[in-house]
């Protein structure tokens, strides 16, 4: 909140003017308008009287049932930050007391079964915080009914390797913060009324999965719907978590030891360390300057697959502490060819054949038939030499039934990717997309390159089977933002490519 009726929700500032439900700003900024997140945002104190008045005046703004505000999701984190402000020392009206309980009520009775995933996980959160933060007979029932939610959420939703099974990096940020908070107010009320769930034990998970799926600047990698600024940074969670006694899963052998058995598999190579997140289906590769980060694994649950992108045996690569290879992002999620462009296969550091995407994303959030991985091999080739190849079915629905196949092979400086397809198509592309910060020198008609931070060459690239040629982009870092940057476009030649990065 920049002023007392002032917002600023996907880097897009607006103010609080006749209606609560401004009909020319998007839907995700309507929802935010009504989360009221600035309740408990960094020096949010300073703000009280604004958030004070911002409370009162949103009650009659908003009579019960009435406007997008009251849709069950913005309902759910509402519920969870006008809990919070009181938990802080401030004062909640009576008519606001009111209100929340009315809120809950309304809540409790449209639970969102049909959309399930993070919407399902914030209305059980929502009626944990309110069934404790109120008193009776009610509130034990709204407090029960969470935790029951809640207890089939935590198995289904978190996945043994830690990862939230909508593998999205945001979204897991999310869910992670949730836990944190419902670990927060069990301590608050001293309850232990879910003590059962071992939050705790999700929470380590979480926090070792989120450390994994960080790049060295310690922001996310931005796979599926992901951006930065929605979700709490990873710092932020880590401080939260230590706050909580809750351990760094870096540090703790005791946590990395029981992680072994659930899903991650580390494997040392020489000066490289690989972190496979199985049933996530990523893979992160650390070796000196280098950390990458591949996709190798399923778009998302089969029967969830609305943020999912089609990005199959794409990758995410960073150099000397900073990125350099860069998934295109996400910048909101109103229909149209904007959102289709971000889910689409050629917004991504992996290969289209014959124009199509490796899964059918349409619509906002709609998947037809999807890509599924096979074949995953890890091995070192040599001392010095690491080699991870997999491929996806995607594209066998088209004439001649092409599979993808995508080898990385790691080495102590340098990265060669080899793309080839099995299988006839009629054209085959792949793209590498570069940080916009990074300065692209392209010679020799594209076929090799260079990568500059400021006046340093950090990256050359040369092509050595395939055609090149750099193209202009965009980078959609945060939502409501798009930068412009730079992509490399390989043509395979007889349905092969080869490309070396090195440094």
């Amino acid at each position: 909140m920049p002023g007392p009726e002032r917002f600023l929700f996907l880097n897009e500032e607006g103010g609080l003017d006749e209606t609560w439900n401004p009909p020319n700003r998007s839907r995700l900024w309507v929802y935010n308008l009504h989360y009221f997140d600035d309740l408990n945002a960094r020096e949010a104190q300073q703000r009280n009287e604004w958030h004070g008045s911002l409370i009162r005046r949103w009650i009659p703004g908003n009579p019960p049932g009435k406007g997008t505000g009251w849709e069950p999701y913005p309902t759910s984190l509402r519920i969870v930050n006008w809990t919070k402000w009181a938990l802080a020392g401030n004062v909640l009206p009576r008519e606001a007391l009111e209100s929340l309980a009315v809120q809950t009520r309304f809540l409790n009775r449209r639970l969102e079964y049909h959309l399930l995933g993070n919407h399902l996980f914030a209305n059980a959160k929502a009626l944990i915080f309110a069934g404790h933060f109120f008193e009776g007979q009610e509130a034990d029932i709204w407090a029960k009914r969470g935790v029951g939610i809640l207890e089939r959420e935590l198995h289904e939703q978190i996945l043994t390797d830690g990862g939230h099974f909508e593998l999205s990096p945001m979204y897991h940020s999310i869910i992670l913060e949730d836990l944190l908070d419902l670990i927060n107010i069990s301590e608050c009320y001293s309850t232990t009324s879910f003590s059962h769930l071992h939050i705790t034990d999700f929470a380590q998970r979480m926090l070792a999965w989120l450390r994994a799926m960080c790049h060295p600047d310690d922001g996310i990698a931005l796979f599926n719907d992901a951006a930065f600024g929605t979700a709490p940074q990873p710092d932020e969670l880590f401080t939260y978590a230590e706050k909580l006694d809750i351990c760094d899963p870096s540090l703790a052998s005791t946590v990395q030891s029981s992680l072994k058995k659930s899903g991650v598999d580390t494997i040392s190579s020489g000066n490289a360390t690989i972190t496979h997140l199985i049933d996530s289906g990523y893979i992160r590769v650390d070796n000196g300057p280098m950390t990458a980060i591949l996709d190798v694994g399923r778009i998302g649950p089969d029967h969830l697959p609305g943020h999912a992108h089609a990005d199959t045996l794409s990758f995410e690569l960073s150099l000397f502490g900073r990125r350099v290879i860069v998934d295109s992002g996400t910048s909101g999620y109103d229909e149209g060819p904007e959102r289709l462009e971000q889910r689409s296969t050629g917004a991504h550091n992996t290969v289209v054949v014959n124009g199509e995407n490796s899964s059918q994303v349409w619509g906002s959030f709609r998947v037809g038939r999807r890509a599924r991985t096979f074949g995953l091999a890890i091995k070192k080739d040599s001392e010095d030499s690491l080699v991870i190849r997999c491929a996806h079915d995607g594209y066998v629905r088209l004439s001649g039934k092409p599979i993808h196949w995508r080898e990385w092979r790691f080495n102590a400086n340098s990265l060669t990717i080899i793309d080839s397809i099995q299988g006839n198509c009629i054209s085959a592309l792949g793209r590498f997309y570069f940080h916009p910060d990074r300065k692209v020198i392209t010679e020799d008609a594209g076929l090799q390159g260079e990568i500059r931070f400021s006046h340093d060459t950090i990256m050359t690239w040369r092509i050595l089977k395939g055609h090149g040629k750099v193209s202009d982009a965009h980078f959609y870092p945060e939502f409501g933002l798009s930068r412009p940057n730079l992509c490399l476009e390989l043509s395979l030649s007889d349905m092969n490519s080869q490309i070396i990065f090195e440094w």
